[in-house]
């Protein structure tokens, strides 16, 4: 074999390899997290795709190049058949803080939510379980703020929306994974249908306050600069959004359907000049985000606002008979 020919051998064998990598690692995280049976099944299934691709490059290579591409073609196949087969669903048992889904309905200035979650939390595994039917006055809307919890360094936070009503009252939107009873979040398992998603109305009480008293994460409060026009329409999305998951479930995905990326894509239903922006996925530099956009007030620096909108220590030092709301408000400066 010439020098040309024995490199071009050689290119194509080390793209083979790059190929069977990464469809061999999607593969394996695939089975790995979806195959059907115990754990030990699944981990088997993994293990054995693995071996399969590394088998299909060495008959690449020349071992056996005859048989090699044709059945990784077929295998692959298959498994794409079967991943594309998998649906989303909304009759598994589900842990309790996830188990009954939004749905409302807006008329006029009167929107009616249905399963709104106002737990009481002593601990992860300690909860009075309450879902509440809710009415709102869409006119009396006076502010909606950002509430962005940091769990893991940094860079990653879950992204809420509180609205506020000149009542004094807030409900709060966020999406997020629908467990089933005994599962665990997997940030991995997000990227392979491990779960189906989940939009969460809640009490401020219920929802902020289980992440900085019971699970001990960092939460800050950020309001937004926008008009009740803006809100209204927002706020309906939500409504829609929920309902229409009623109708159609869908899975969670850690990058493309996450707690950012949906706010994001309804709001940009009311500014379509909202740009596009690597920190809408990583979650713990979004107020950097919305204050490039506007829709964070630029009078104050970001980490001012972060320093004014810590709302952590506040949280933790109010009483059951606090109004919670209220409580974790004081010393951050409305949006202008």
């Amino acid at each position: 074999m010439t020098r040309c020919g024995l490199f071009a051998r050689g290119a194509a064998g080390l793209l083979a390899g790059v190929l069977l990598f990464v469809s061999g690692a999607w593969g394996a995280f695939a089975l790995a997290f979806r195959f059907p049976g115990p754990r030990a099944a699944r981990l088997a299934a993994a293990v054995a795709w693995v071996a399969g691709c590394g088998a299909a490059w060495m008959a690449w290579l020349g071992w056996s190049a005859g048989w090699g591409p044709s059945v990784f073609a077929v295998a692959h196949a298959v498994l794409l058949a079967w991943w594309a087969s998998m649906r989303p669903r909304n009759d598994h048992v589900w842990a309790d803080d996830v188990a009954c889904l939004l749905r409302g309905e807006v008329q006029g200035s009167c929107a009616v939510l249905h399963n709104v979650r106002d737990f009481d939390w002593r601990g992860d595994d300690d909860y009075d379980v309450r879902w509440e039917t809710r009415e709102y006055d869409l006119d009396s809307l006076v502010g909606a703020d950002a509430i962005l919890s940091y769990w893991s360094g940094e860079a990653i936070a879950h992204a809420m929306l509180s609205f506020g009503f000149d009542d004094g009252r807030h409900v709060v939107f966020s999406v997020e994974i629908r467990r089933k009873c005994g599962e665990a979040f997997s940030e991995i398992g997000g990227f392979f249908r491990q779960f189906e998603l989940v939009l969460i109305a809640a009490d401020e009480r219920d929802i902020v306050r289980v992440r900085t008293n019971v699970r001990g994460e960092e939460a800050y409060l950020f309001p937004l600069r926008m008009t009740r026009e803006a809100m209204r329409s927002l706020f309906v999305s939500y409504v829609e959004a929920a309902n229409e998951l009623v109708r159609v479930p869908r899975f969670y995905n850690t990058v493309t359907s996450n707690c950012t990326t949906i706010v994001y894509r309804m709001a940009k239903r009311i500014d379509g000049a909202l740009p596009f922006d690597l920190r809408l996925l990583l979650t713990g530099y979004l107020p950097e985000y919305l204050r490039d956009a506007g829709a964070l007030d630029r009078r104050l620096g970001v980490e001012e606002w972060r320093r004014l909108g810590r709302i952590t220590s506040r949280a933790l030092a109010s009483g059951p008979d606090d109004d919670f709301s209220a409580a974790i408000r004081r010393g951050v400066p409305p949006a202008q």
